[in-house]
């Protein structure tokens, strides 16, 4: 039995090598919208159900699809609003089930990553060879539907096994594409990307993806009201913007179009927007490019830092 997952080392947050953003930002920021697709009878998992009520789960179902037809436009018009473009977080089958979707958030150059296929097929169960197929097949429809090489992972309802950053970092290679799997979404371990490790030796970066701000944990999890969110979400970037003024932090609103887009909770996350953005030591930015900054900029560093704690000790 291991004891930690093994993806990455210990390294504390003190006298670490300092980062500094583009333009001197303090707090690299980015928003994550979460665009899935469910099904409403999916493929039974032995290890966890789709839906708490027995089929037809018309409740869960059309409230997910109220996110695809409503939420969608309107969290993209506020994202629009304060000069943020998503970082998609995508299950890949709506790329064929809603096109349209896709069209607008292309039209606006926000970035996709894989978040699977459908958000009711899970990793749990899968062997190597399955996972990888998802994988792949998640990855090229985002090139085939966007022009886009993936350049990040979530795990489809976060079902993650021990080899999906493996695998992510070998396929992203194989199918090609400077940018392909150079950052994952699947842990919650820090405030700042930090190396990963990877079977197959590629540079890897984990990037900050929060699971204390995404709205659904709050909402759903937390029974958090829609004016606490909105303070949570202020009160988690000062925290970010402080420490940044030391060494350039994360912060990643992670959203769902039905969740946050409701219109009793849509001003709560309009207002934060409007705080954080009104920052002006802020980069507003996207998964790829942070990770892609830290790989440029600090991952060397990093990892040599790492070794010398390591040899410290």
């Amino acid at each position: 039995m291991k004891a930690d997952p093994g993806f990455y080392d210990y390294w504390p947050y003190e006298n670490r090598p300092r980062i500094q953003w583009p333009g001197g930002a303090r707090l690299a920021f980015w928003v994550a919208p979460n665009i899935e697709f469910y099904e409403l009878d999916p493929p039974a998992n032995p290890f966890r159900k789709a839906w708490p009520q027995p089929y037809p789960a018309t409740p869960g179902y059309s409230i997910r699809d109220y996110g695809n037809r409503v939420g969608h436009v309107r969290q993209m018009e506020v994202l629009d609003r304060y000069g943020v473009k998503g970082s998609v977080s995508l299950s890949t089958a709506l790329c064929e089930h809603h096109p349209e979707i896709i069209d607008l958030c292309a039209q606006r150059d926000w970035e996709f990553f894989s978040h699977g296929i459908y958000n009711t097929r899970y990793t749990y169960g899968m062997s190597a060879e399955q996972e990888r197929e998802m994988i792949r097949d998640s990855m090229a429809t985002i090139l085939r539907h966007t022009g886009q090489h993936c350049a990040g992972y979530l795990a489809p309802a976060l079902s993650h096994s021990e080899l999906t950053l493996d695998l992510f970092a070998e396929v992203g290679t194989e199918l090609g594409g400077d940018d392909a799997g150079f950052y994952t979404c699947d842990l919650f371990h820090d405030d700042q990307p930090t190396p990963i490790h990877t079977r197959s030796g590629k540079r890897f970066v984990s990037v900050p993806y929060s699971l204390e701000m995404n709205d659904t944990i709050a909402y759903v999890v937390n029974k958090v009201e829609p004016r606490r969110y909105g303070q949570m979400l202020r009160d988690n970037f000062d925290r970010l913007y402080r420490e940044g003024a030391d060494s350039g932090t994360v912060m990643c609103i992670p959203t769902h179009n039905y969740q946050v887009s409701c219109p009793h909770r849509l001003r709560a996350f309009e207002e934060a927007l409007e705080y954080i953005t009104g920052h002006s030591d802020v980069w507003v930015t996207t998964g790829r490019e942070i990770a892609r900054y830290f790989l440029d900029h600090y991952y060397d560093q990093s990892v040599a830092d790492i070794a010398a704690r390591s040899e410290g000790n």
